[in-house]
């Protein structure tokens, strides 16, 4: 069973409270995991920990301001048009937005500074892969392994996400919608961005959906997690002055984060190592739990031999 600490950081520049998390033993090296847009903390599963954990490390996980337990920016408007905004995106430029991705990074640098934490292993999923990138560039000597799951530097020219993936994301029910109509919708999105190759069954898409939102269903926070994206435009710049040992791991099947993406991730960051998994689209798959969680020690042992 695993011994589940939490608490709450505060993050000085912007009174910004965020949620954590805190598994195994305070004594073994500190891994953060970052998740992505519009996701809670949760989605990095007890299970997808506790493998880690057996293996020896602490692992923090946390919500992002704007989702799950951490603070909301209540009432902040993204401005501008969706469509002017990913063509910017498309060539790399940056947009106007309530807050970027770097402002996400130096969040989770808070976490760490909370904790007492000087140095940690960063793995980020999705847009927890961008901010995760961001903190290995602007504060290495905060940074020992680094993990890119299913992301993307949003480098000039990358070949966009399907249109039905990136709606499904962006694009829900009303938020005063039913509890019932709110996880049918999840159950779709589910369908549309997980890993064909392992599909989970529907009871478990259903009981994932409704542990979300019973915990904190904020929808509000989508916007502004996308502006953020689309706010720091291409992050190549951040990649190759990436000097911790790097691993990229995606699913061949993703059409919301193409692979594509993660060879760009790949090939701008010095001495990165690209893993591919067939049958994984934009999900952490149980039956991958083990060779995922071993690609990720296998990069922090690196650290431990050359650091």
């Amino acid at each position: 069973m695993l011994e589940i600490r939490s608490g709450y950081a505060h993050v000085p520049a912007s009174e910004i409270e965020l949620h954590y998390e805190d598994l195994g033993d305070v004594n073994d090296p500190p891994v953060l995991l970052i998740m992505g847009l519009g996701a809670q903390l949760v989605l990095w599963h007890n299970e997808f920990c506790g493998k880690l954990v057996e293996r020896g490390y602490r692992v923090i996980r946390y919500d992002n301001r704007d989702v799950g337990l951490s603070s909301k920016l209540h009432g902040q408007r993204h401005d501008g048009a969706l469509i002017p905004n990913l063509l910017r995106s498309f060539v790399g430029l940056p947009s106007k937005s309530v807050y970027r991705l770097e402002d996400m990074a130096d969040d989770a640098v808070a976490l760490l500074d909370h904790l007492g934490i000087e140095r940690a292993h960063i793995v980020g999923a999705s847009m927890g892969g961008m901010i995760a990138q961001i903190l290995a560039a602007q504060y290495p000597e905060r940074t020992a392994g680094l993990g890119i799951i299913f992301s993307s530097n949003n480098s000039a020219l990358l070949p966009p996400p399907a249109p039905r993936a990136l709606l499904s994301l962006i694009k829900g029910p009303s938020p005063d919608a039913p509890r019932e109509v709110i996880i049918e919708n999840s159950v779709r999105v589910s369908k549309i961005i997980g890993s064909p190759g392992y599909r989970k069954s529907e009871e478990q898409m259903r009981a994932d959906a409704g542990e979300a939102y019973d915990r904190a269903y904020y929808p509000q926070g989508i916007a502004r997690h996308f502006g953020a994206v689309l706010g720091s435009g291409s992050l190549r710049r951040y990649d190759t002055r990436i000097q911790a040992p790097t691993v990229v791991i995606h699913g061949n099947a993703d059409v919301l984060m193409r692979p594509a993406g993660g060879r760009a991730i790949a090939r701008a960051i010095p001495g990165a190592r690209l893993v591919l998994f067939d049958g994984m689209a934009h999900d952490l798959p149980e039956a991958l739990y083990d060779e995922i969680v071993g690609e990720l020690t296998a990069t922090f042992a690196e650290f431990t031999r050359t650091g």
